[in-house]
C-alpha cells in the first residue's frame, strides 16, 4: 500500500491560535474556564480540554463566573457585552480572518450596500458575521435564495472564510443579473484556498481517499464533498478506529487528508493504522 499525506492537511492558524488561547487561560485566567460552544468542531480535542478544566457551554445562561473563550468562529457581539456585565473574564480566539469577515459585513452595511453572506445559515461563524452587520444581511447558501434580491442598486458581499470559491464565483455570477454596482470582499482565508485544492488533486491521483476530521465540522466536511467528485471511493473518518481493512484490499494507492480542526495526533494515528493494515 502506498500512503500519500496531503501537503496542507489538519491545524489552520486561527485553529492553532485559539487552542493556545485556551491553554494560556487555563494556566492564567479565573476559573472556571468555559468556551461558548466547542472551541473547534473536534470531539477528540474537546474531551482532551475538559480534562484539562476547559468546559463548553451552549450558552451564556450557563456561565455564572469565571472565564468565557470565544471560540475561533466568533460570536455576536451582544453577547460579549452581557458576559461583561456579569464580570465573566474574555478571552477572545475569534480567528483573524473571521474578524476581517465580520469587519467587512459591518463596513458594507454602513455603505448603505444589501449584504449578502455567501455561507452556511445555522453555521456559528456565519450567524456572528450576520449579528455584526447588524441582522442586515440576506445568507446564500444556494443561489435559489437569490430570488428575493431584484432590481436592487448596491450589493455588497462577503463570504464564510471555508467555503469553496467555486460558490462564491457562483453567488456573484447571479448577483451581476441583479444589481448595477457589487462590492465583493473574498474572506475566503489561504489556508482554506491551498487545502481544498491539494485535496482535490490528491483525490484524482489516488485509489481511494480518506478525510480525516469531526463529523461535525464543516470545513472538514466540504473536503470530503469536494474529493467525492473526482473520487467516488472517499470516506470521511473522525478516528483511526473508523478504518475498514476490506476498503484496501483492492485500492494501492491511498490518499490522506484532515480538516483544519485536526489535531497532528489524531492524522498520525489514522496513518500508522494504515501502515499496520498494508502489512
Amino acid at each position: 500500500m502506498r500512503i500519500e499525506l496531503a501537503e496542507h492537511a489538519g491545524y489552520c492558524y486561527g485553529v492553532e491560535r485559539a487552542l493556545k488561547l485556551a491553554r494560556q487561560a487555563a494556566r492564567a485566567y479565573p476559573k472556571p474556564i468555559y468556551t461558548l460552544g466547542p472551541i473547534i468542531h473536534n470531539p477528540q480535542v474537546v474531551k482532551s480540554l475538559e480534562e484539562q478544566g476547559i468546559y463548553p457551554a451552549s450558552n451564556l445562561n450557563e456561565i455564572r463566573k469565571g472565564t468565557m473563550i470565544i471560540r475561533s468562529h466568533g460570536v455576536d457581539p451582544q453577547i460579549i457585552t452581557g458576559a461583561e456585565k456579569k464580570g465573566i473574564h474574555i478571552v477572545d480566539a475569534t480567528c483573524p480572518f473571521v474578524k476581517k469577515a465580520q469587519q467587512r459585513a459591518s463596513k458594507l452595511v454602513r455603505e448603505g450596500y444589501e449584504l449578502v453572506i455567501v455561507g452556511e445559515r445555522d453555521h456559528p461563524e456565519v450567524i456572528g458575521i450576520l449579528a455584526h452587520a447588524g441582522g442586515k444581511a440576506l445568507v446564500a447558501e444556494k443561489l435559489s435564495d437569490l430570488e428575493s434580491l431584484k432590481g436592487k442598486k448596491k450589493i455588497g458581499v462577503v463570504v464564510q472564510t471555508t467555503q469553496p470559491e467555486e460558490n462564491l464565483k457562483l453567488v456573484v455570477g447571479e448577483l451581476l443579473t441583479r444589481a448595477t454596482e457589487i462590492k465583493v470582499f473574498n474572506t475566503i482565508c489561504d489556508a482554506t484556498i491551498k487545502r481544498q485544492a491539494v485535496a482535490r488533486e490528491l483525490a484524482k491521483r489516488v485509489d481511494i481517499m480518506l478525510i480525516v476530521g469531526g463529523k461535525n465540522s464543516a470545513n472538514t466536511s466540504r473536503l470530503a464533498q469536494i474529493c467525492r467528485q473526482t473520487n467516488p471511493q472517499t470516506h470521511h473518518i473522525e478516528t483511526a478506529k473508523e478504518l475498514n481493512p476490506a476498503w484496501f484490499e483492492t485500492n494501492s494507492h491511498v490518499g490522506v487528508t484532515a480538516g483544519a480542526s485536526t489535531p497532528d495526533w489524531i492524522l498520525r494515528e489514522v496513518v500508522d493504522r494504515l501502515s499496520q493494515i498494508s502489512q
